[in-house]
């Protein structure tokens, strides 16, 4: 299977099952063994499993091979090799912990998202070295905000000094 079709596959299948804080990464020149990282977060053992399974069943469906599907008996960390890419499902604190964002995170690959609506524009992830940025709110993937990318930090404002004769909002006597 072409490598673009199995990667959008997999990222179709993590998004069915809704993963989150998905990152693709072009591993070409760092690895021999395969051209492509996925990672995924999954909230609990159960969703884990149930998104590696659906990773391996689709596909399967698309014609593609899955190599072997490791961790799936803890569920906190769970490998699906499908040959050219690779595929790391884990929990946020175990995600946190290993940060293979950093150890593959040099070549992010731009991935579309969520599908989009009739007439707007597709949403794009660019994957960044730094593992806790969503594609979205609450882990939704969608919304309009590229990953990796903060926002802008918000201001504060600060209340005017209190005028004299005023202490702390008490009027002095």
């Amino acid at each position: 299977m072409d490598l673009r079709k199995l990667q959008r596959v997999v990222v179709d299948a993590l998004e069915d099952v809704k993963a989150q804080d998905i990152r693709v990464y072009n591993t070409t020149g760092l690895s021999d063994l395969f051209d492509r990282v996925i990672i995924a977060s999954g909230t609990s053992n159960r969703q884990t499993r149930a998104l590696a399974s659906h990773v391996g069943e689709r596909v399967k469906t698309a014609g593609g091979h899955v190599v072997s599907t490791e961790g799936e008996d803890s569920g906190e960390w769970v490998l699906v090799d499908l040959g050219d890419v690779v595929v790391h499902i884990m929990q946020p604190a175990i995600r946190a912990y290993y940060a293979l964002e950093e150890l593959w995170g040099d070549k992010p690959v731009r991935v579309r998202l969520g599908a989009p609506a009739p007439g707007a524009a597709a949403h794009m992830a660019l994957p960044a070295a730094g593992a806790g940025h969503t594609a979205g709110g609450a882990g939704s993937g969608t919304s309009g905000r590229i990953a990796g990318k903060r926002p802008a930090p918000r201001t504060r404002t600060t209340a005017a000094a209190p005028a004299a004769g005023h202490r702390a909002g008490r009027v002095a006597r």
